[in-house]
């Protein structure tokens, strides 16, 4: 009895298969224009979670300097 032949290529994740297409489908220009676009995103997530942080920490400062 033989064993089954393994597979030797990975099969690609969503990310691989959806960077192929934009890499077929786009110009570079076009892909660091999306990327710059997506990192911005992310930062703007970020300093707006950190502008929450910060408005509840000055709250509670007020809020236990009344008390």
């Amino acid at each position: 009895m033989q064993a089954a032949p393994v597979r030797a290529t990975a099969i690609p994740s969503v990310t691989d298969a959806l960077r192929a297409m934009e890499t077929l489908l786009l110009g570079s220009g076009q892909r660091t224009a999306r990327r710059n676009a997506w990192t911005s995103v992310l930062e703007d997530r970020r300093r707006a979670k950190d502008r929450v942080e910060a408005q509840q920490v000055l709250e509670a400062a007020v809020a236990a300097r009344t008390s």
